[in-house]
């Protein structure tokens, strides 16, 4: 039988598969270069750590038993506690009753959806923007409408301002302090809910750090419980993706909401992750950050090294201070969906960067992660990609750089 055999809801007719997922699909043999998911590299999980925390998590029978059974929606306190204390370090006054233990970041943007889009509701986020949240949002049939962070002043009737300020995802940009106040005056303007997504914020490589919209929004009112901004943060990125616990940091009176949401989803996101997560984060979150730091500059600049060398005439991409992406443009008359089936041909993989707008716009658009593959392997990733764009025979006595290390 297919879906088409029985009487799905309007929402579920319009669901789409994602492309990232997809196309993950594909890149998983050997070969394949693959610059395609926002991967963290798993030979930076401190696999030590996470042993350590699971046998403290079962060092007797009576933590077992806890890290076994079912526990609050809110989460595991000491773990609320923990990200609370971390919120405080970047200048948002929260406690733990302004934090909700989520099943991944991507949990969290989809009881946000629930919680504040009726069919119709308007959505601001940029183009083009994180595929995820596009996806989560999609499903409670939003209108989705341009934020351009320079020059917004908000939108009478938004619900909600999707922003990810720091090294998003796909462009690896970040807001200028000025662009994270507007956007905030903006959502003030509009009565809407500024939904800060700062999955990469800890990726920082050049610069300095900047406020957290959070943080600007408890400034101005000086009080968390008068802000009107919902912090998305997660492990993933940090880490370990596997362990799917992320977080929402907000005022008491939507996290309360949200936690009647998640109840009703999934009662509470798994007690032994959290705890495990908790165990690892306070032996040593900092030490894990600066170690993968080190390692995902030196494979940015290597990324953006072999663009120079390589790229051809009116191709151009961004140059991010952290975060794990490179946004490429490429000519006008290039189909970045068409040059990725020549792509897989030769063994390397991206994401077309058409997923990423609400339109469909950005047809000569790609997404590049730089962070699961060395050096190596993207000098040969990006030296092939640029070939293939340029449509042209390699020069006489061209030399392919040698493909050394594994992705």
């Amino acid at each position: 039988m297919t879906p088409a055999d029985f009487h799905l809801s309007a929402r579920a007719q319009a669901l789409k598969a994602s492309e990232i997922r997809e196309l993950l699909k594909l890149v998983g043999k050997p070969s394949m270069i693959s610059f395609a998911g926002g991967i963290p590299d798993p030979a930076l999980f401190n696999v030590g750590l996470f042993q350590a925390a699971c046998h403290e998590a079962f060092g007797g029978p009576q933590v077992a038993r806890e890290a076994l059974q079912y526990s609050t929606t809110e989460g595991y306190l000491p773990l609320r506690q923990w990200i609370a204390s971390h919120m405080q370090s970047l200048g948002v006054p929260a406690g733990a009753d302004n934090v909700l233990i989520t099943t991944g970041s991507q949990q969290a943007l989809d009881l946000i959806g629930k919680l504040l889009i009726d069919p119709g509701s308007t959505v601001l986020t940029a183009r083009p923007t994180y595929l995820g949240a596009l996806q989560s949002f999609s499903a409670y049939q939003p209108r989705f409408a341009q934020f351009d962070a320079p020059h917004a002043t908000g939108e009478d009737a938004a619900r909600l301002v999707y922003v990810m300020p720091d090294f998003a995802n796909p462009t690896g940009e970040t807001m200028s302090r000025a662009a994270r106040a507007r956007a905030l005056d903006g959502a003030r303007k509009a009565n809407a809910v500024i939904v800060e997504d700062a999955a990469y914020a800890a990726l920082r490589y050049d610069g300095e750090p900047l406020p957290a919209i959070a943080a600007l929004d408890a400034e101005g009112t000086g009080d968390i419980e008068a802000t009107r901004t919902l912090y998305c943060g997660s492990f993933s990125k940090t880490l370990a993706p596997g362990m799917r616990v992320g977080w929402v940091c907000g005022p008491t009176a939507l996290i309360r909401k949200l936690t009647m949401l998640k109840q009703g989803a999934d009662l509470h996101t798994s007690t032994v992750n959290q705890m495990v997560i908790h165990n690892v984060a306070a032996a040593g979150f900092d030490e894990q950050v600066q170690r993968i730091r080190a390692v995902y500059r030196s494979r940015r600049d290597a990324m953006l090294a072999a663009l120079t060398r390589y790229g051809v005439t009116d191709m151009s991409w961004s140059r991010p201070d952290g975060g794990m992406f490179i946004w490429v443009e490429l000519p006008r008359h290039i189909d970045a969906a068409d040059l990725l089936q020549q792509a897989i041909r030769a063994d390397v993989a991206f994401v077309p960067g058409g997923a990423f707008f609400p339109d469909g716009t950005g047809r000569n658009t790609m997404r590049l992660s730089f962070a699961l593959c060395d050096e190596a392997r993207i000098e040969v990733g990006i030296f092939k990609l640029c070939q293939l764009v340029a449509s042209e025979p390699l020069p006489l006595g061209a030399q392919v750089p040698r493909q050394e290390l594994a992705c």
